[in-house]
Formats: C-alpha cells, structure tokens, sequence
C-alpha cells in the first residue's frame, strides 16, 4: 500500500509529469522505496480516479504534451491518515543471506566473490548518500522539521550502509580465518 503514499509525497514535495516522478523516484525515494516506471504510471491512473490527485490544467491541448499532476486535499487526507497509523516493522527478506545460508548445506563456489561485490555496491553507495548529505543537509540547512525529517531518512539509509560495509568486512575476514 505504500507506493501511493510514495507518490503522493512527491507530488506534495513539487507536482511533477510521470517522467519527471520516475527520474525522482530514480535519485531519491527510490533508494528506500524503488517502482518501475509502469507502476508508478498504473498508480498515477487510480489516484486520479480515486479523486487524490488530478492533471493540472495544460494552455496546450494535452496530446503530445506530459501531463503534470498535484495532489488535492483527499490525497493529503489519505497521506496524512497513512502516516498517522501503526505498523508493525516488516522482517528482513535478503537473497545474499538466504544463499549464504544455503552454501553452508550445498558449497559455496563464488560466494566470495558475492561478497566482495555486495561489499563494493555497498560502498559505493555509502559514499553517494555522504556526497547527498553534504551537498544537502549541511547543519545550516537542518533548521525546520521538515529538513530535518528528510536528514533524518537519509541518515537512516547512511546508517545501514555502514552496517552492511562492516558486516560483509567482517563476513569476509570471517571466510579467510576458516580457508
């Protein structure tokens, strides 16, 4: 249920055509909420029909042209009902644990170099969330709550990379410690 919602907090944030929210969701939400392309576009289609969003109006006839949507107040109503309810955190489904797991019963040919891949993604992706919070939260720039909501999210995202950064060193020292 959470796509919509991820939807309608971007378009509350700048209300934005469906290439525009996919090439947003590609450099923001997405790293902790991802959709393709068509899910968004088929999710953009039901929150107009159930009134939470409409087209904005267009001086140019709309054929051709990448119609822009804003949410309109049952959509921020149903947005903040959403963030008002309880839920329960989701358990961890993650394919890298799960064969690890299965190596320990069938081998584990080329999990090392899973590792050190994962290891290597990870990293990467630690440094581009640094690269984002100094280019766009530095102190100064934390002062209203909404900026500090967003840090906050993205520290979050920091915060787990460097978990996986140190638990697949570990891992790794881990196998060279048994070889």
């Amino acid at each position: 249920m959470s796509l919509p919602h991820a939807i309608l907090t971007a378009l509350l944030e700048k209300p934005s055509s469906g290439l525009e929210l996919t090439r947003r969701f590609d450099k923001s939400i997405g790293y902790f909420w991802s959709a393709t392309h068509q899910q968004i576009y088929r999710e953009l289609g039901r929150l107009e029909q159930a009134g939470h969003i409409r087209a904005l109006p267009s001086p140019v006839p709309v054929r051709g042209r990448r119609k822009e949507y804003e949410v309109l107040p049952a959509g921020r109503a149903e947005l903040g009902d959403w963030v008002a309810r309880s839920e329960d955190p989701k358990p961890m489904r993650s394919a890298l644990l799960l064969r690890m797991r299965a190596a320990a019963m069938v081998g584990a040919p080329g999990l090392r170099a899973e590792l050190e891949r994962h290891l290597a993604l990870h990293r990467g992706q630690l440094e581009e969330y640094r690269a984002i919070e100094d280019r766009d939260f530095p102190p100064e720039r934390r002062r209203t709550e909404p900026d500090r909501l967003r840090h906050l999210v993205l520290r979050g995202g920091i915060d787990l990379e460097r978990f996986w950064v140190e638990w697949l060193t570990g891992a790794l020292a881990e196998l060279d410690r048994e070889e």
